[in-house]
């Protein structure tokens, strides 16, 4: 962080600004940060340069360092420009810092501070200048990089244990709004109808004692059709919430501004917005679409275009199951549970793909949803598969399947094909057949009691 002032510093010195296009941030990990920061004199640099911090912790790589300017916002979709994000962050799935950002590149600070200035990501930094001054000489990467001896030297009459000591000793205390917050007393936690941010999931409504016993899947109808890499952040994303999506809708009859949207990470804890957020990330590719980019699908029976939140519940209202169709290294990125949570939430019975990353594979059994993997060799396009038939998913009695057994599944155009049944352990098939691994904690614990 230190390093990244020092660049500030020196490019300030030199003249250089950040170009007009470029939205800046700062949102450090700690306080601690702005005390060092503050101490060496540096922040101020940083300020001229528009790295101003906006906030602490989990910020820019969640999509919570704010929009981008307006103008620069319509010339990314007007012009289809494939528009960059270079953060000091550990998040870089398309679309995540902002809607709008395709590529996304993880660097040191100081990277992003150079990358700022320059104004582009398309760039050799050893041989094209990163500036010019106002009497016309190129400044480069050298001129504005900071030895490890002055970074060493900042640091060291900066960066001060006591600093560490008051800011965690407080952690505790430090924030009035929360130590001011009501605490209701009781063992059940009280759950709020109005809050849109915690509300009563439905994952234990109308169960019993008795297990389910896992089921197949007839007739189902596509609910998506996927190519490769389709990421966890593809699912269930994490960032900003679209103003033109159900979830949007769902605050706004709520009586939530815009400007208070938040993200849906934040609001984790509401099944009904992160339902409604299942598969709402903007740059989605959905095949039944036919090339066309955006968290739609296409309602089978009826033909109609809708979001993919619209088209489940009217699959749910009409009584059908869903399936997903995929391709390799479906749930790739980071193992979020809700990218599990939500396609059970939407009604979706089983996922068909090339392959699995292992733990959302893991958590697809954990709520419930058959996990199946086409043989080697096939995929939905070799098989014909267009995404628009029926599946049938016939499942032997429980007490019959078994890890990584075979299973056919059958189209209603008379299609054929042998998949392998991604259960890969004896506890995942006693999850299934409670319904998920909630289900199963639930009835253990209540049969422990007794």
């Amino acid at each position: 962080m230190l390093g990244a002032a020092l660049v500030a510093k020196k490019a300030c010195d030199l003249g250089l600004e950040v170009k007009p296009w470029i939205k800046t941030s700062l949102a450090p990990g700690s306080g601690v940060v702005t005390k060092y920061l503050e101490r060496s004199g540096l922040q101020k640099y940083l300020n001229q340069l528009g790295f101003h911090i906006v906030g602490y912790g989990c910020t820019t790589c969640i999509g919570n360092s704010g929009d981008i300017n307006e103008a620069v916002a319509s010339a990314i979709t007007e012009n289809d420009i494939v528009a960059a994000a270079v953060l000091s962050g550990n998040r870089n799935f398309e679309g995540r810092v902002h809607p709008l950002t395709r590529a996304n590149y993880l660097a040191s600070p100081p990277l992003v501070v150079a990358y700022a200035l320059a104004g582009t990501v398309d760039i050799d930094f050893e041989n094209e200048p990163i500036g010019i001054t106002k009497d016309g000489k190129n400044i480069f990467f050298k001129d504005i990089w900071p030895s490890s001896e002055e970074v060493a030297s900042v640091v060291q009459s900066s960066v001060l244990p006591e600093m560490f000591r008051e800011t965690y000793n407080a952690i505790t205390k430090g924030n009035p709004m929360w130590n001011n917050l009501s605490v209701p007393t009781g063992t059940l936690y009280s759950w709020d109808p109005a809050s849109t941010y915690i509300h009563e999931p439905p994952y234990f409504k109308n169960m019993t004692m008795s297990p389910p016993g896992g089921h197949g899947v007839k007739n189902a109808y596509c609910l998506l059709n996927f190519g490769d890499s389709i990421t966890t952040d593809h699912i269930s994303p994490a960032g900003s919430i679209h103003k033109d999506s159900p979830a949007a809708k769902y605050l706004m009859e709520r009586g939530v501004d815009r400007r208070d949207f938040n993200s849906y990470g934040s609001r984790r804890g509401n099944d009904e917005v992160m339902a409604r957020g299942t598969f709402a990330n903007i740059r989605i590719v959905n095949k039944l679409l036919n090339g066309e980019v955006g968290p739609k699908t296409i309602h089978i029976p009826s033909g109609e275009k809708l979001s993919v939140f619209d088209a489940a519940m009217k699959y749910k209202s009409e009584g059908h199951d869903m399936i997903i169709l995929a391709g390799a290294e479906y749930g790739s990125g980071s193992s979020r549970d809700w990218a599990a949570k939500g396609p059970m939430l939407l009604g979706v019975k089983a996922v068909i793909s090339k392959s699995f990353e292992r733990i959302h594979r893991s958590n697809l059994v954990g709520m419930g949803i058959i996990p199946l993997c086409f043989k080697s060799g096939e995929d939905a396009d070799t098989l014909g598969l267009t995404g628009r038939e029926r599946y049938t998913i016939d499942l032997p009695n429980i007490s019959e399947i078994r890890p990584g057994q075979d299973v056919t599944v059958v189209t209603d155009d008379g299609k054929k094909f042998v998949t392998t049944l991604r259960f890969d352990t004896e506890v995942e098939l006693a999850y299934f057949s409670h319904g998920g691994i909630l289900q199963y904690v639930i009835r253990n614990l209540i049969n422990a009691k007794h």
